[in-house]
């Protein structure tokens, strides 16, 4: 019965994920039949504005030339008129001395006649038409404003569309994910030396497997990629997986995507716990500081009540005046108004806890100290702590604690006992958790040298551990294990003897 039970359940999960795979290429299908009709559409526009502009320069062209003709018409109508003007002119100044001179021939007097032929001879000198030119200034040819658009002609009867590169190859076996970067390789299915540059787009996804048309992040562009490679640097690796794909283009257009790839991108995500946060921690999204204002709202309910231990209210009172009392004071504050939450540190365990357990696998986070931070330790615990309880001073906590408080110290805690580090204190400290092998271990997350290993058998699951007294700490979550630090896992091995010896093995 149950192992009909199993394999019904694996044929029902079987359909299941086959219903998930069917509705997002539904959905993908869909996305693509309205992009298909808006992006038509965009296209025929596109087509009538560039005609459109063809056309407007057409006419822009034929007018100019058209009033070039009319100014060359003009002049040379100018030109004619101007010649039969002083033709004309010419012409009756001419039939006049020709009737002149007729009649001087009849003319019987031979002085008169002298006379009159003397001034036939002066006239004519001056006449204007022995002194017109008989040749037209312009003729009526306007051959020389004449347009051949023959070539034109035949090359936009050639016009095509634009050509397009095709698609690029991405493939998932060519991707490399480490050190929170990923580097994405592509190659061309055709060689194409009409490449101009590619177009990246990334985005982070929950979801495994092929992208959804429907998803919670959007996709970012890296642009003018000139080779067939990039890397994308200093990533946060607060998602499951990351889709990508790549586009070729020219100088004229731009080709079709890749098929998308899909890659895992998995790190240890986490905040801080602010139910577990002592009253005077302040706790931000990647922060968390010192306030020694933030149990005196709950003083006054103190006070009002009547409280049959004085000398704890006298406690209180000067906790109150000295605004931060010191981290190695042995008496602390049990009063219940003090405690906030059920499950809040108080008293002097000034401490806050991560909000992400872990029961298996490796894991690492970063830690920085802000500015002159007196005093603070990095470190793992159990969930079950006491309210009272200090980081590496029970056998549920493993933590690096720096005092600058009066004397510097940099020590390793686990247990109430602590080993004295004779290493500068790191201003990051990466720290790295390997659940399956009992490991925790601190490094110099800049040079990823390492200062202490814990070796410990877990018997629940752990989670990331904080105390900050007068200062602060920044969080940084998201990141995978550095590969630096992978390979010296087997080389820490040997050094375990000397960085461990406060290793332990609760029961």
């Amino acid at each position: 019965m149950d192992s009909q039970k199993e394999a019904l359940q694996r044929i029902i999960t079987t359909l299941a994920n086959k219903n998930e795979e069917l509705h997002n290429f539904m959905e993908t299908l869909n996305h693509s039949l309205a992009g298909l009709q808006v992006n038509s559409n965009q296209v025929v526009s596109d087509l009538e504005e560039e005609f459109d502009t063809l056309f407007a320069i057409l006419d822009e062209m034929k007018e100019s030339m058209t009033n070039t003709i009319k100014q060359e018409a003009a002049r040379k109508s100018h030109e004619l008129q101007n010649q039969h003007s002083q033709s004309t002119s010419a012409l009756e100044s001419a039939e006049e001395l020709l009737e002149f001179a007729n009649n001087a021939l009849h003319i019987k007097d031979e002085e008169e006649f002298a006379k009159a032929a003397k001034q036939i001879k002066d006239r004519v000198t001056m006449a204007p038409a022995f002194r017109l030119a008989m040749k037209p200034k312009a003729t009526d040819s306007m051959t020389h404003l004449m347009v051949d658009f023959s070539q034109e002609r035949l090359f936009l009867q050639d016009l095509q569309f634009l050509p397009v590169p095709r698609a690029p190859e991405l493939d998932a076996q060519d991707c490399q994910v480490s050190d929170n970067t990923v580097s994405v390789a592509w190659r061309m299915p055709v060689e194409d030396s009409k490449i101009d540059h590619f177009i990246l787009e990334y985005r982070k996804t929950s979801h495994e497997g092929l992208p959804r048309v429907k998803d919670e992040h959007c996709w970012e562009v890296v642009d003018n990629i000139k080779s067939t490679e990039y890397t994308l640097p200093d990533l946060k690796f607060d998602s499951k997986y990351m889709n990508f794909r790549v586009r070729a283009c020219n100088k004229a257009a731009a080709g079709e995507y890749s098929d998308p790839v899909t890659l895992e991108t998995r790190a240890f995500n986490f905040g801080f716990d602010s139910s577990s946060s002592h009253l005077n921690l302040k706790v931000d999204d990647g922060s968390v500081e010192w306030d020694p204002q933030g149990g005196k709202g709950l003083e006054s309910k103190v006070k009002g009540k009547e409280n049959k231990g004085s000398a704890h209210l006298t406690n209180l009172k000067n906790m109150s005046r000295s605004g931060t009392p010191s981290p190695k004071r042995t008496s602390v504050t049990r009063s219940p108004a003090l405690r906030g939450g059920r499950d809040r540190f108080t008293g002097e365990s000034y401490t806050v806890l991560g909000d992400t357990g872990m029961d298996c696998g490796q894991h690492y986070w970063e830690v920085k100290a802000l500015k002159d931070c007196k005093s603070y330790s990095v470190g793992l615990a159990y969930r079950n702590l006491g309210k009272f309880d200090q980081l590496g001073k029970t056998n549920t906590t493993w933590c690096l604690h720096v005092n600058n408080w009066l004397q510097t110290s940099f020590a390793a805690k686990h247990n109430n006992k602590a080993k004295s580090l004779d290493v500068p204190v790191p201003e990051r400290v990466g720290v790295y958790c390997d659940m399956d092998s009992g490991q925790l271990s601190f490094y110099n997350a800049e040079t990823k040298q390492l200062v202490h290993t814990f070796k410990a058998r877990f018997s629940q699951p752990v989670v990331p551990a904080f105390m900050v007294w007068c200062g602060g700490l920044s969080l940084s979550t998201g990141l995978q294990v550095p590969s630096a630090i992978k390979s010296l896992q087997k080389t820490e091995n040997g050094l375990g003897g000397s960085n461990s010896s406060l290793n332990s093995m609760p029961q």
